[in-house]
């Protein structure tokens, strides 16, 4: 079995106690993916970016390419695993956190397979809201704005642009 790929949207808005400011946290998640064996084809830069809702500080966030065996529930054990050894504890949807690691795309198209979707808190690829996320859009283009989207057969690229093409009214 060849290894699928994996597009991974990573955030961090709290200093770590070992790892240090919400960049570093990134830096050192990646660091984890390595050694749990997971491939890193490529790495975006990390771009600070206003939080979202009542989060309150600035994030950092990137994203990478990343091959691996695993299929996309196994990935996400092991995000959620990494998450819990940085700190990350469940609690407000919109609160601050050390890290957030997230599945936005993966080479297999869509998860669960097509048509059927996840409900809602259940695992879905792609994610269910990257297209409207600039702070996911941005890092995502720098690494793989060529990627479609397996739902729409949009690009990356076509999404950011969307996203950040003036809004129109009527009058």
């Amino acid at each position: 079995m060849n290894p699928a790929c994996y597009v991974l949207a990573l955030g961090s808005n709290r200093r770590h106690g070992r790892h240090g400011d919400p960049a570093r946290v990134i830096a050192a998640a990646i660091e984890a993916l390595a050694a749990a064996g997971v491939g890193i084809v490529r790495m975006s830069p990390v771009i600070r970016t206003p939080a979202l809702g009542p989060g309150g500080r600035a994030y950092a966030n990137a994203a990478a390419v990343v091959e691996s065996r695993l299929d996309p529930p196994a990935m996400l054990a092991l995000l959620k695993g990494i998450e819990r050894e940085f700190g990350r504890r469940r609690g407000r949807r919109w609160g601050a956190r050390v890290i957030d690691l997230d599945i936005i795309l993966w080479s297999g198209g869509t998860w669960p397979p097509f048509p059927r979707r996840g409900a809602p808190g259940r695992l879905a690829v792609p994610h269910r809201s990257w297209t409207q996320r600039d702070f996911v859009l941005l890092p995502v283009a720098h690494i793989a704005a060529d990627w479609r989207d397996p739902l729409t057969g949009r690009t990356v690229r076509h999404f950011l642009a969307r996203l950040r093409a003036p809004k129109h009214r009527g009058g």
